[in-house]
């Protein structure tokens, strides 16, 4: 069977990190990861880049740990396909501001690469993707499993469209949104022709985790988000963010497109609950630190970090656990099949995100009046409805999904592919 091709959009961060992992520990027959397209967000864009030339240099001593200790190597995608890595740009469209998020340290990884400098790649990695840098004499081992590239990642991203047959691609969206504006404003009709976004990002029915209403990656590029969310739209122009006066702006889209995109959400509601408990991580990993896997070494020390941070948020009188948020969507990818995975009633739903409110940056709103919508036949707009919540023919198409297989059995299935 032909595996999905995905690229995975992404800003590493520790469960960044673990959705690539398990992506790269699927079999050859249920993933190819075509891409790695790499933002800022959890941290600064080199420290982002920087986690993910580390893990394919910890991946690459993995493999040769496992093979000297007689273990199954596992990691099938990894040693069968070889990704594309590019990057992104620094900031968000509208924002010269990183809006950092400190959850995941300094680096990212809470202080892997100085607690490991081993398991950390040497700098002249980033000669791999600049020019004019010092680079290494010899081709560091790692780059067996990868193909870095000097080409802007949007750019990238529409090469791989451009050359694949429609409906062949997924990009699972683990960080902001940024990347993928610049793809769709750049050549709409080619970014279209993506099979499926799976973005982790929002709060639609609870809670924000970096404002009382907003989710990180939606907040940290309100405006991107809102512009991919147009494009599920029958009307893009219906959704899309006001333009600011006074700061540069990408275009907006061609009125007539020749096709709506087909965009899932994995909101905090459906992610959080979802969680890899300290308890739990620390038996399935104890093994393997007692080997020197430099892998569970590398995973463990900032998986510790994560959990210290979480336990002076919420203090002693509860287990922590990491909210495999991102993870999430690579799990969709591998198991998007099984029914369990259900959609929110009424489905597509209008759901828009707000780029111009002081308090309510990056917020995910829909409708909840309960208002009765035209028939579709006779009707498609309802009088007075000037911003079309009601109407058929205006507002975002999105999929939104509140269940999955299991709350608990996602971490089981997790740590079995990564560390067997």
């Amino acid at each position: 069977m032909a595996p999905k091709k995905i690229i995975i959009d992404t800003d590493p961060g520790a469960d960044d990190v673990i959705a690539m992992l398990l992506a790269l520990a699927s079999s050859p027959e249920e993933l190819e990861v075509v891409m790695i397209s790499v933002t800022y967000g959890n941290v600064a864009l080199e420290s982002c880049l920087r986690n993910v030339v580390g893990m394919f240099h910890v991946l690459d001593h993995e493999m040769e740990w496992r093979k000297t200790q007689g273990k199954p190597l596992g990691f099938e995608a990894l040693r069968t396909y070889k990704p594309i890595v590019a990057v992104g740009p620094e900031h968000a469209l509208e924002e010269e501001m990183l809006m950092a998020d400190n959850f995941h340290g300094a680096d990212g990884l809470h202080g892997v690469h100085e607690k490991h400098p081993h398991l950390s790649p040497a700098d002249t990695w980033k000669a791999l993707f600049k020019e004019g840098l010092p680079t290494e004499t010899e081709e560091p081992s790692y780059l067996k499993y990868f193909t870095p590239s000097k080409t802007p990642a949007h750019k990238e991203i529409l090469r791989i469209l451009k050359e694949e047959p429609a409906d062949t691609i997924s990009i699972c969206v683990l960080g902001p949104l940024t990347n993928l504006a610049l793809a769709a404003a750049e050549d709409p009709e080619t970014f279209l022709k993506v099979k499926e976004v799976a973005v982790m990002g929002g709060a639609v029915e609870c809670e924000g985790n970096v404002t009382p209403l907003a989710e990180f990656n939606t907040y940290a590029d309100a405006v991107s988000a809102a512009r991919v969310f147009a494009l599920t739209s029958p009307t893009p122009a219906s959704t899309m963010p006001p333009i600011p006066k006074d700061k540069a702006t990408l275009a907006p889209y061609p009125e007539k497109l020749s096709r709506r995109l087909n965009l899932s959400l994995f909101p905090l509601d459906i992610t959080t609950p979802h969680l890899l408990n300290m308890g739990f991580f620390r038996e399935k990993i104890e093994a393997q630190l007692a080997g020197d896997s430099p892998l569970a070494v590398w995973v463990n020390t900032f998986m510790a970090g994560i959990f210290r941070q979480i336990t002076s948020i919420i203090g002693t009188e509860v287990e922590p656990g990491l909210s495999l948020h991102d993870p999430l969507t690579v799990w969709y990818m591998l198991t998007g099949s099984d029914p369990a995975w259900k959609l929110a009633k009424g489905a597509p739903e209008d759901i828009r995100i707000e780029t111009s409110g002081q308090w309510t940056h990056g917020m995910h709103v829909s409708d909840r009046r309960g208002r009765t919508r035209p028939d579709g036949v006779t009707t498609f707009e309802v009088p007075g409805d000037e911003d079309g919540w009601l109407s058929l023919r205006r507002g975002n198409r999105i999929n939104r999904y509140v269940s999955s297989p299991g709350e608990m059995a996602f971490a089981p299935f997790l740590m079995e592919r990564l560390f067997g």
